[in-house]
């Protein structure tokens, strides 16, 4: 049984919290609402306003708090008040802590924003005083609990491998695929561009709906037709080398026509407008970066 810590009791604190409470571990939650810990109480469950580790074994501490946007930007306030909290509580911490961001934040912060704070308020260090690690929610919010006892996925990342062990041996159990990474921010880009490439998927559809609607077709048997048939849908693999854009002739070619058809029936098509760029990026780039490679070999 581990000693678990649950800092930011939201959707998915809650879930993450009740998901080891279920395989049997301890589990307190930790959060600043007192309407929150009010509802956490009421369930029976241990839920405090402020995280005290003294006289607490060896635990895992999941930062699970808020990083909502604000235009297009990430709003870390919140995150790193409560990151800060959690160096305070390390400073006279008497077991040996691992620190857990499960928050979805911008690649580069938990070894750029977290370590820092932590090490900062706890006059501790990574490695020495406590562990750090990344280990990123792919919770739906109709679904959280169930999606946490039965991950499809589950990424963890650490500088650390006797971390990255410790955590496995703590996650492994929930079943699902495992990856794992020695890097922390490349398990936070799996979490952003997770979600980005949900939304774009989305926003795909969406364009090619108002096309659809133009010439009076019915888009939902297209679309069903189109995710048996394209090989970028049924083909995990299919595309996901970067650095190398489409090519050949079948891709140019309906890319830029269909740009000529949008225009025709007085469509905006941005999302077909930037796959479009996007490629002529890198065949740019491609090209200056053979022809500089030819004048090194001449």
């Amino acid at each position: 049984m581990a000693r678990i810590f649950i800092v930011g009791s939201g959707v998915v604190g809650t879930a993450t919290g009740k998901g080891f409470l279920h395989a049997g571990h301890e589990v307190t939650f930790i959060d600043i609402s007192r309407q929150r810990l009010e509802y956490l109480r009421s369930q029976g469950l241990d839920a405090r306003d402020v995280l005290d580790l003294r006289n607490e074994p060896d635990g895992f501490i999941f930062l699970t708090l808020p990083t909502p946007n604000v235009g297009h930007r990430y709003d870390l306030s919140a995150f790193e008040d409560g990151t800060a909290s959690v160096g305070a509580a390390l400073a006279e911490a008497t077991g040996d802590h691992t620190v857990v961001v499960r928050s979805t934040v911008p690649p580069g912060t938990t070894e750029g924003l977290v370590q820092t704070l932590l090490e900062k308020h706890s006059g501790k260090t990574v490695g020495e005083g406590f562990a750090l690690a990344g280990n990123p929610e792919f919770l739906r919010a109709a679904t959280a609990l169930e999606d946490f006892r039965h991950p499809w996925m589950t990424v963890i990342a650490s500088r650390s491998q006797r971390t990255v062990e410790r955590l496995t041996e703590l996650l492994a159990p929930f079943g699902g695929e495992l990856r794992t990474f020695s890097n922390p921010a490349a398990a936070e880009l799996v979490k952003c561009a997770h979600n980005i490439f949900n939304a774009t998927k989305i926003s795909f559809w969406n364009e090619m709906w108002l096309v659809a609607q133009t010439l009076g077709l019915d888009l939902d048997p297209i679309a069903q037709t189109v995710a048996r048939s394209a090989e970028g849908s049924y083909n995990p693999l299919y595309g996901i080398r970067g650095g190398a854009p489409y090519g050949g002739v079948c891709l140019p070619k309906d890319t830029q026509g269909f740009l000529g058809l949008a225009e025709s029936l007085s469509l905006d098509m941005p999302l077909l407008k930037a796959v479009v760029k996007v490629n002529d990026t890198l065949i740019e780039r491609a090209d200056r970066e053979a022809d500089e490679l030819a004048a090194e070999l001449a």
